[in-house]
Formats: C-alpha cells, sequence, structure tokens
C-alpha cells in the first residue's frame, strides 16, 4: 500500500503544517516544521494550562491506580546532581537548629544536647539510606508519601500523606513568622507584618518557576548556610580557647559548672523533639526524586552526604555550643529569633563586633530556605494526595511546565495564617499550629523505615534479592529496623515528658501541645477504614508490586551494570573505595 493512499484528506487541507509534505519531485517526505513562535507572554500563560495525561484502565484496583499516577506524573526532572547534593547537606538546616538549639540546651544541658543529636542523627542516617534505595527504584512522584500505600496499607498511606501534607503547610506561616522576627534583633519599630509580606512575596517568585526556582534557591541558601556553620566552627574552636577580645580560656568549664545535665533522665527526652524538628526536611531528597534528571547516579550519592551533615554541621557546631555557652544563661529562654540563639551569644559573650548581625542574616536565609522548602513538600504532597484518591482530584492539577499549581495555591493560601504576626494572640495560635507538626516527622521517618522493611520482604517473598538494585542501603535492613525502634523510643519519651513537662504539674494543654499528632492521626485512620470499609491492615509480601515505576525495566542489563560497576571500584586503591562508600 502506498504512502499517498495512507495520506488523509485531513492532512491535505494544510500543507504547511502536516507532518508529511511533497518534494521537487512529487514524492510525499516526512516534515517537522518548526514549532510555532507564541512569544514570551503565549507562551508564559500557555504554560499554565493542564498537562494532557492519558486515561487508566477503568478496572485498575486503587492501588494498582495510584502506583501508575505517581510512575507517569508529568513533574519536569529539571534537577540536577549539584542541585540534589546541595539539598542533602544544608537543605534543612533551619531554626531547629540555629534557635531551636538554645532551649534544648537550657532545658536538657550539654551533654543532653550531644546525645539526642547524635541518636537522632544516627537514627536520620538510617532513615535516608532506606530512602534513598526505594527512590533509586521508584523514582516515582510522592516518593515516600505513595510507598506507604504501596508496601503497608491504604489506611496507613491516607494517614502518612495527610499527616505529611499537614506538617509542611503550617510550617510556612511559622516560618514566615520567625523570618520577621529575627528582622526584630536589629529594627523592632516596625510592624512584623510588613516584613512578613516581603518574605511571602519572595517565596511566591521563586516558587512561580516551579522545580528549577526551588534548586536554585535551595543551591545558593545550602552553600551560604554551610558556610556560615564551617565559619563558625573555626570560630567556635577559637573562642574556646580564648582567642575573643573578651571572655578568656573556656575550655570544658561550663560542663563542669553548671553541669553537663539541667534536668537529668528527663532533661534528655525533652531534648529529642527539638532535635528531630531539627532534622525535619532531611527525606526532602526523595522527595525530589520524582524531579530529577538521573536519580540514580545522583540519589545514591546524595543520601550518602547526608552523614556529613550529621557528623560535621550538626555534632560539632553543637558541641562547640555546649562548651561556649552555660545552660543557665538567661538569654537562652527569655528571647525569641536571634537573639535566643547560642551561636548568636557565644559570639556576643566573646566580645566581637559585628559576627553576631552577620551570624543573624544566616539565620534569616535559614528560614526563608525552609519557608521555600516547606511549599515545594507541600505541593508535591497535596498533588500525591489527589493521584492516590486521598483528596478531590483538582489537588492533583499538574500544569505543562511541570507545576502542581493547586499544590502551590493551597500551601501559599493557608501560609496568609503568617498575617497572625500582627494579633496580639499570635504566641497562643501558632503554638497549637506547632503541635500539629511536632511530632509528624517521627511518624513518617518510621514509616519510610517500615515501607523499606516491607519492600525487602516483597522482594525475598518472590524470589528476588538486592542484586537488582541500582543502590542498595548501606545499613540494610537492620537499618531500618534500628529507626523504627529509634523512631519509637523518642515517641515514648515524648509522651512521657507531655504527660508530666519538666517543673510543671500534669495538665491536658501542655499535653496535646506536644502530642496532639497523634489523636489527629488516630481520627484519620478511624475515618479511611470506616468510610471505605478497608480492614486490610497489611499487604502481604507477595501481593505487594515492585515493578510499576521502576525506570530500569530491563533487570537482566541492569544486574550486568550494576556488577561492572562493582568490579570496576573493586579495581581501584583503597582510598578510591572509602571515598566512593562515603560519597
Amino acid at each position: 500500500m502506498s504512502i499517498e493512499k495512507n495520506y488523509s484528506e485531513k492532512d491535505a487541507v494544510d500543507t504547511t503544517v502536516s507532518p508529511i509534505q511533497q518534494n521537487s519531485d512529487n514524492e510525499y517526505v516526512n516534515y517537522n516544521p518548526e514549532p510555532e513562535k507564541k512569544g514570551f507572554f503565549r507562551d508564559f500563560f500557555d504554560g499554565f494550562k493542564p498537562f494532557e495525561e492519558e486515561e487508566l484502565d477503568p478496572n485498575l484496583t486503587d492501588i494498582e491506580r495510584a502506583n501508575i499516577m505517581a510512575a507517569r506524573s508529568p513533574l519536569k526532572r529539571s534537577l540536577k546532581n549539584r542541585h540534589l547534593q546541595m539539598i542533602a547537606i544544608g537543605g534543612s538546616i533551619g531554626t531547629g537548629l540555629f534557635v531551636g538549639s538554645g532551649s534544648a540546651l537550657a532545658t536538657g544541658g550539654p551533654a543532653s544536647l550531644v546525645i539526642a543529636w547524635i541518636l537522632t542523627g544516627a537514627m536520620m542516617y538510617c532513615t535516608v539510606q532506606s530512602l534513598g534505595e526505594l527512590c533509586v527504584a521508584f523514582p516515582v512522584a510522592g516518593s515516600f508519601v505513595q510507598f506507604n500505600t504501596r508496601f503497608i496499607s491504604q489506611a496507613w498511606g491516607f494517614c502518612m500523606a495527610w499527616n505529611y501534607a499537614l506538617q509542611w503547610l503550617v510550617v510556612l506561616p511559622l516560618e514566615l513568622v520567625a523570618a520577621a522576627i529575627t528582622i526584630q534583633y536589629w529594627n523592632s519599630t516596625v510592624n512584623s507584618a510588613a516584613w512578613v509580606v516581603i518574605f511571602y512575596v519572595l517565596v511566591f517568585v521563586i516558587n512561580i518557576f516551579g522545580v528549577k526556582g526551588y534548586g536554585e534557591a535551595e543551591f545558593i541558601f545550602s552553600i551560604l548556610k554551610v558556610l556560615a556553620i564551617i565559619g563558625y566552627i573555626i570560630l567556635g574552636i577559637v573562642i574556646n580557647c580564648g582567642g575573643g577580645p573578651q571572655g578568656g580560656y573556656i575550655g570544658g568549664r561550663y560542663w563542669h559548672d553548671p553541669g553537663a545535665f539541667a534536668a537529668g533522665f528527663k532533661g534528655l527526652c525533652s531534648v529529642f523533639v527539638t532535635s528531630a524538628f531539627s532534622f525535619a526536611g532531611t527525606e526532602l531528597v526523595g522527595l525530589a526524586a520524582a524531579e530529577t534528571e538521573n536519580p540514580r547516579k545522583s540519589l545514591p550519592s546524595a543520601t550518602k552526604q547526608v552523614f556529613w551533615r550529621i557528623a560535621l554541621f550538626y555534632i560539632i557546631s553543637l558541641t562547640l555550643v555546649g562548651v561556649n555557652v552555660p545552660y543557665n544563661d538567661e538569654r537562652l529562654l527569655g528571647n525569641s529569633g536571634a537573639a535566643a540563639s547560642p551561636f548568636v551569644i557565644s559570639i556576643v559573650n566573646a566580645g566581637i563586633k559585628g559576627l553576631p548581625s552577620v551570624m543573624n542574616a544566616v539565620i534569616m536565609i535559614a528560614v526563608c530556605s525552609v519557608a521555600n522548602s516547606s511549599v515545594y513538600a507541600a505541593s508535591r504532597t497535596v498533588a500525591s494526595l489527589a493521584d492516590q484518591g486521598f483528596a478531590p482530584k483538582i489537588f492533583g492539577y499538574i500544569d505543562r511546565h511541570g507545576r502542581p499549581l493547586v499544590g502551590v495555591a493551597t500551601s501559599l493560601l493557608i501560609g496568609l495564617l503568617c498575617f497572625l504576626a500582627a494579633s496580639k494572640h499570635q504566641d497562643e495560635v501558632f503554638a497549637w499550629m506547632m503541635a500539629l507538626s511536632g511530632l509528624s516527622s517521627i511518624f513518617t521517618w518510621g514509616s519510610i523505615c517500615g515501607c523499606h522493611l516491607r519492600f525487602r520482604a516483597a522482594l525475598a517473598a518472590k524470589g528476588r534479592g538486592t542484586d537488582e538494585l541500582a543502590f542498595a542501603s548501606q545499613v540494610g535492613i537492620y537499618g531500618s529496623a534500628f529507626g523504627v525502634l529509634m523512631n519509637c523510643l523518642i515517641l515514648m519519651a515524648q509522651f512521657w515528658v507531655a504527660l508530666f513537662p519538666i517543673g510543671e504539674p500534669a495538665n491536658a494543654t501542655s499535653f496535646f501541645k506536644v502530642f496532639l499528632c497523634v489523636p489527629i492521626l488516630i481520627v484519620f485512620y478511624v475515618f479511611w477504614v470506616f468510610y471505605k470499609k478497608d480492614y486490610n491492615f497489611f499487604i502481604k509480601p507477595i501481593d505487594i508490586d515492585v515493578d510499576t515505576g521502576r525506570r530500569e525495566l530491563d533487570l537482566e542489563l541492569l544486574k550486568q551494570e550494576i556488577a561492572e560497576e562493582k568490579a570496576f571500584i573493586a579495581s581501584k586503591p583503597f582510598y578510591y573505595r572509602i571515598y566512593k562508600f562515603w560519597c
């Protein structure tokens, strides 16, 4: 049959745009014309139109549909390796480290500060390793939020997805207010609402540019934060050795007087919630997997970078804070914002002029960074909720530039609560908002480790192993088991401290300000079970889908590539092998 017979009348009507044209010899040839140039403004507005997706088979189960939707997500893969590396190293460093560590030092003492951050950091490293394995295998939209539905159950997936969405939806107004409070270090006469507007517009503009705007902003923010912490580590050693204009040699004086522990074992338990808050957002490297150019290459390296962030930027800097600032310093609890930062207090005590303002500027950058990350995380999670059938379909709206517009709009709309900063009741309102997200990260991290254990169980049940994984967790299932155990212990410690707070009688208000997240999760779970009449609490390992969404569909070829990569690394000198293991 000739091409001419297949050439339809519709194509013949307008030969200027037809994919088949006649040449000078009257032969039909393929012709791909230049795309029509619409102009900047036309292209800009057309970019907001919805991305057209393929229809799914109506006979699919809810879980099958959710897995396919996550794999087909039209989110743009614009994040490069450098973006992911900096997000992993410094992306979530914010007020939890710079300011929250002050209240933790006052409550628990320097020894509690170091112990809590080391244990939480070890758990965090295991969690990110587990997350890295899952995200390299399944770089799907919604990432670990969707993994709960895939590997555990729909009911648990519904709870964890809404838990994570609420956590980041609340963080935006909290961080915007924190940014306004930080400005008061220099000028306390201007109304906080004026500063809030500036920071709100900044976050809005960054997120209009989609994942590329987020990636570039975080790249710059993270570099500045990392340089500031490295600078403080050097300065902290100098201050401790008596190199400042005043204060003299400190050494380990404050570990003896006033002491290493402020309130014994209960003080240590109370510090865990602050340490967990400071690590919140570390899992964002997994959420970004679906928008990374080559997750197989960039994600393993990014997950390894988390070790160095925990060891260098958290443990060393907080050890220096603990030896340079006594836990009974009145400024730690008597103020808010930069004035309560032990980093700033240690510089002020050393009599160094100018640097406290520099440190305060770094805190403001960190706050803006976390606010920016909150919109990114909330918008992607809201879109994932719609994909899994956990929220109205409109929340899954993604435009032609790969932006989850309704998710971004939802986050920015709730972010308007930041204008409560001008209200005289702002402290009470934000205390309850913080209660909503206070323990959310603990459940998120425990679920990630649980999903990894279930994934390995599913592989074993199907007679398959880790040889088909482009990246396997360095701590394996034992690391995930440790992660689940540590998260459970932290929850138990927080329950005790919430029920019997330090220096206060037991009362319902103080309990729910710490533990409000738990009853909300119970309500979500019960609602799903009875609304859907879904009593399947766990998917059987043999029934877990371990193939949908994988980018490498030729497993035999993948196994061969992995074997070749391992052989290449094994042939290198020991220092190169050590470097590849840790970096």
